[in-house]
């Protein structure tokens, strides 16, 4: 019995130093990530937005957290993307503007792309910091569609559908897309090329018309898209979490919490086989049956 009680002390004792040198470890790193020793206190929270958008659940999730999170009183958004799929780009976008909802700051910190679906993320924050050589912009929506209907010809495959609406079939590969196909698509199109481009209007605080004159699919760099009012100032994430203490009223530097790292199929495609494998799973271009809408660089 004694031995017993023995065993059980030195493990609570054990566990006891092991939770104490992770108050040390974690509370020297919010020192010098920061500059103050406070393990606790408010803190401002960076989230990164990482690759191609197609699957934002993590990083709502992460938003959501820091919001219901009293010591979290600012949050940074680390932008690095090309772009993505429309309908997870306006979750993040309405993720970002629930954030201000609750009185939380937010600031975009645009690295080295942040275009189409990277930049409609941007523009829900209350500021946007940019590098100088950051590729941003490229507002547009894009639908890619093959057409290898003379390939199968070639190769003796006849392609058969059945359906039971006129247009169940659009952007059918085995065949020339019809003018009122096209006719449909290109309205699509242009409904969300419009709710995209009112997203910009609103979160910089410039007329539609202003929006449109340069929401035509190009990309600029920081210093352009500071000149046009895209991006409130050039500057690096540093900045970025300095602007978000600012607005939050906390002292600088202030304490930070740093992003969760998130394991994805697609990282390991990455580094197995080198981002352009990677990419090609998701290029938009793709022969499948249902294309999505992307916003995309």
């Amino acid at each position: 019995m004694r031995r017993r009680l023995t065993i059980v002390a030195a493990t609570v004792l054990a566990w006891l130093a092991v939770a104490g040198l992770f108050v040390m470890v974690v509370g020297g790193a919010r020192s010098s990530e920061g500059g103050s020793s406070s393990l606790f206190g408010p803190r401002v929270a960076i989230v990164e937005l990482e690759g191609i958008i197609t699957d934002v659940d993590d990083i709502v999730r992460d938003l959501k957290a820091h919001r219901e999170n009293p010591a979290v009183r600012a949050v940074v958004v680390r932008i690095n993307s090309p772009g993505g799929v429309v309908g997870p780009t306006q979750e993040l976008h309405d993720a970002i503007i629930r954030m201000r909802q609750a009185g939380k700051p937010v600031v975009a910190s645009l690295g080295a792309v942040a275009a189409s679906g990277g930049y409609y993320t941007a523009v829900a924050c209350d500021q946007i910091y940019a590098n100088p050589g950051t590729l941003t912009g490229s507002i547009g929506v894009i639908m890619q569609l093959a057409n290898v209907e003379q390939l199968m010809k070639k190769v003796g495959v006849d392609y058969v559908v059945v359906k039971s609406g006129a247009l169940k079939d659009i952007g059918n590969m085995g065949r020339a897309m019809t003018p009122e196909e096209r006719r449909v698509l290109q309205a699509l199109l242009d409904d969300i090329h419009a709710q995209f481009i009112g997203a910009v209007a609103a979160g910089r605080k410039l007329e539609r018309d202003e929006v449109a004159r340069f929401a035509d699919g190009r990309v600029f760099s920081g210093v352009q898209a500071k000149n046009l009012k895209m991006v409130d100032a050039l500057g690096g994430l540093e900045d970025a979490v300095l602007a978000a203490a600012k607005l939050a009223g906390l002292p600088s530097p202030p304490n930070v919490i740093q992003p969760k790292r998130h394991f994805s199929i697609m990282d390991l495609l990455r580094n197995q086989f080198g981002g352009s494998a990677a990419g090609a799973l998701l290029r938009p271009g793709l022969p499948t049956f249902k294309t999505p809408l992307y916003l995309m660089d």
